[in-house]
């Protein structure tokens, strides 16, 4: 056997389609009880449990423990991004599971990808700080400039809270239907939870899609791409 990463195993783990119901459900960045994956899967809660075991110890989800309650979600951003660049490759192969039609089209324009935003909508945050410079490229992915961050704060965004955290402030995502990148990170998923403070988009029960107001999407674009 060769050395290195084991990638069969983690595509094994992603392969099966109930496992695979069962990640896509969670890049909604909800934490869900084995119940209610179950039920997206399509399986029984014996055999939903089997399967999450395997996610978890595959390094793929990790548990979250609330008083008796039990949920999973998604272990990091890089698993995300991964399912996000299999989402991408399924679509440009042609491969669906539902047929196309307006939920389809809702989901192309704006959609949450593990609690940053994605889409049509996605790409366009991302295309206009590019545009004004309040982003930079390195080889190490976007940076975010002194003009992103006055930006940013003028916005309302915590920059000093987020420098804080583990996780990464600007990332790169391979956005599945639009096949360019949109900005994950932990200032991605503050840009959306603050967008959500101000009314200008909705999230879709039990859907991954996200709805922009009239009023949103207009002070979206001046805000980001003027």
């Amino acid at each position: 056997m060769k050395d290195g990463p084991d990638i069969a195993r983690i595509a094994t783990l992603i392969g099966d389609p109930a496992r695979a119901n069962m990640l896509v459900e969670l890049m909604g960045g909800k934490a869900l009880t084995a119940g209610e994956l179950s039920r997206v899967a399509g399986v029984t809660q014996q055999t939903a449990s089997s399967h999450l075991t395997k996610l978890v110890d595959g390094g793929l989800l990790q548990t979250v423990k609330q008083g008796r309650h039990k949920y999973f979600a998604l272990a990091s951003d890089e698993v995300a991004g991964v399912l996000e660049a299999l989402m991408g490759v399924a679509a440009k192969s042609g491969h669906f599971r539902t047929r196309t039609g307006p939920r389809d089209a809702a989901l192309r324009k704006a959609r949450v990808c593990y609690n940053h935003l994605a889409g049509d909508m996605g790409t366009r945050l991302y295309d206009g700080l590019m545009a004004q410079g309040h982003l930079c490229k390195t080889d190490d992915g976007p940076i975010l400039t002194d003009t992103g961050a006055a930006l940013m704060r003028d916005f309302g965004i915590d920059l000093d809270a987020l420098s804080r955290k583990r996780a990464p402030l600007c990332r790169d995502c391979l956005d599945w239907s639009e096949r360019r990148a949109h900005l994950a990170g932990s200032l991605g998923r503050a840009l959306l939870t603050r967008m959500e403070e101000l009314d200008w988009l909705t999230r879709s029960a039990g859907s991954r899609v996200l709805t922009f107001s009239d009023k949103g999407e207009t002070a979206f674009a001046a805000t980001f791409e003027s």
